[in-house]
């Protein structure tokens, strides 16, 4: 039980007294505080009240008096007392300090009734397309992280954190690591056909900050950027967040496709996946290209070719960039590595107009203060000592068999029933489904039996959506598992049939 205080030590209410508590096991210090803060928050020790000298509180309250002194001394700190050498400690005003405040804090107020969302907050987390898994079977767009040559990376990673330089640990400047651009500019040149210089190069944290860097600089809000239908719904998720508005233009055998009535109204943007639709993985033809890249400089718009995995394909050699037909400067191409390394490497990259790259730069280290230099560097000896390329190919070939492997379950669970849609390129194929199933519900049946994918439905910004089916990546599961875990999404889905 802690003493009564000296009459002299100053007022201190009864309540102070009556909660400190020596055996509770909290700290006495803590304790102490929270006592404190507690009442003058709630004005039951008043503004002005002088506090104890801290000799007496501590004996008092059967504590070391420095316990007393530093509780003091935070309190003083925070704004909750005012000390002065030989005028004792007293209780602060810690009401409104401002006369604006203190005038409405007098005013009976009702509550302010608003959302804790803003709208655009609201609509995207209500129309959000993340999935929550993002690993297994049959989980789309996920690579095979368990073969990535860790000890390489690691020896190369080794390297560059014994030569790294103040630089290379504080915060990103300009276009990223300079042998990384090269690296990514001589894979491009020899492998996707891509026409540039690595002056033309700036590394990014992912496709979706590509995407936002895109959209800023680009476009304002309200602006017109055409989106395939079915298509990528990260994008859709940007763009619809900075304001734009979106025209969704379908997508046919040779690519997009859009109505005489939408090119009448041109866009600012075009978001596009010519090398490997996703998701349906229709290949753009060339007579299809010429066009799009004619009406793109006619009309003064942007071309977004995302060529996100454009590296797998299976019994053909892999199409060239959209962007090395292009000789009037109107595409912005945008690769990633997430899913030729592994997602969590988060490193990306725009290959650019000559016109746009310094403003690109300049935004992106004035919107999102760049790091991952050190990663950036490691990577770009990854490149130029050929082990990408290496990995690739042994990707390749993994990927190929696991896909003959799916394409093989699918025939014997449901033979000619279901068709295979988009199957020849990539690591997902779609398995499509009658119009009339529900494809959401199908997904959360496969789900419960213990295997991802995703609908076809949400793929499509139009309502009902035109096609109905589930998303297949094989690429996260190994190609004696394939098998087993489709006959256990079969079995799901032959009850919906």
């Amino acid at each position: 039980m802690a003493a009564q205080l000296p009459a002299q030590a100053g007022a201190l209410p009864d309540f102070v007294l009556r909660q400190f508590d020596p055996a509770s096991g909290d700290p006495d210090h803590r304790q102490l505080y929270r006592i404190l803060q507690s009442g003058i928050r709630t004005a039951v020790l008043p503004a002005g009240l002088k506090l104890p000298p801290s000799r007496a509180m501590a004996q008092a309250l059967g504590i070391a008096r420095n316990t007393v002194v530093h509780v003091y001394e935070q309190l003083a700190l925070e704004g909750y007392v005012q000390a002065g050498v030989g005028r004792g400690t007293f209780v602060a005003a810690v009401g409104p300090r401002l006369a604006g405040f203190a005038g409405l804090a007098a005013q009976p107020l009702q509550p302010a009734r608003r959302a804790a969302l803003s709208s655009r907050g609201s609509q995207l987390v209500e129309q959000a397309g993340a999935a929550p898994l993002q690993w297994g079977a049959f989980a789309p767009g996920v690579p095979e992280v368990r073969m990535f040559p860790s000890q390489v990376w690691n020896r190369l990673q080794a390297q560059v954190w014994r030569a790294a330089t103040p630089q290379q640990m504080s915060y990103a400047t300009g276009h990223g690591d300079a042998g990384l651009r090269e690296a990514i500019a001589t894979y491009l040149q020899g492998t996707r056909g891509v026409v540039c210089t690595p002056e033309q190069v700036v590394v990014t944290s992912g496709t979706q900050q590509s995407l936002q860097l895109v959209a800023q600089l680009l476009a304002d809000p309200g602006d017109t950027v055409w989106l395939e239908d079915p298509g990528y719904w990260g994008a859709r998720s940007v763009f619809r967040a900075l304001g734009l508005k979106l025209e969704p233009v379908a997508v046919d055998a040779e690519g997009l496709a859009p109505s005489a009535a939408q090119l009448r109204a041109p866009p600012r943007a075009m978001f596009v996946s010519p090398s490997h639709q996703y998701p349906t993985g229709a290949l753009m033809s060339h007579g299809r290209r010429r066009q799009l890249l004619e009406y793109a400089a006619a009309q003064g718009a942007w071309v977004v070719e995302d060529d996100y995995d454009s590296e797998f394909r299976y019994g053909a050699r892999p199409l060239p960039a959209l962007q090395g037909l292009d000789d009037k400067g109107r595409v912005i191409y945008l690769g990633t590595f997430s899913k030729t390394l592994f997602p969590a490497l988060r490193l990306a990259y725009l290959v650019l107009p000559p016109e746009l790259v310094d403003s690109f730069a300049r935004a992106l280290n004035e919107l999102f203060r760049e790091g991952q230099t050190l990663q950036q560097a490691v990577l770009a000896r990854f490149l130029a000592e050929g082990h990408y390329a290496t990995h690739i190919r042994r990707m390749r070939a993994v990927y190929g068999a696991r896909h003959d492997a799916l394409i093989a379950a699918i025939a014997q669970q449901f033979g000619s029933q279901l068709p295979v849609i988009g199957g020849d390129a990539g690591l997902h194929l779609v398995l499509g489904l009658p119009q009339a199933l529900d494809d959401r519900a199908v997904v959360q049946k496969v789900l419960r039996a213990g295997v991802a994918t995703r609908p076809l439905s949400m793929y499509y910004m139009r309502s009902p959506a035109p096609a109905k089916g589930l998303l297949l990546g094989y690429g996260a599961v190994r190609e004696e598992e394939i098998a087993g875990y489709f006959a256990l999404l079969a079995r799901a889905v032959q009850g919906f049939l």
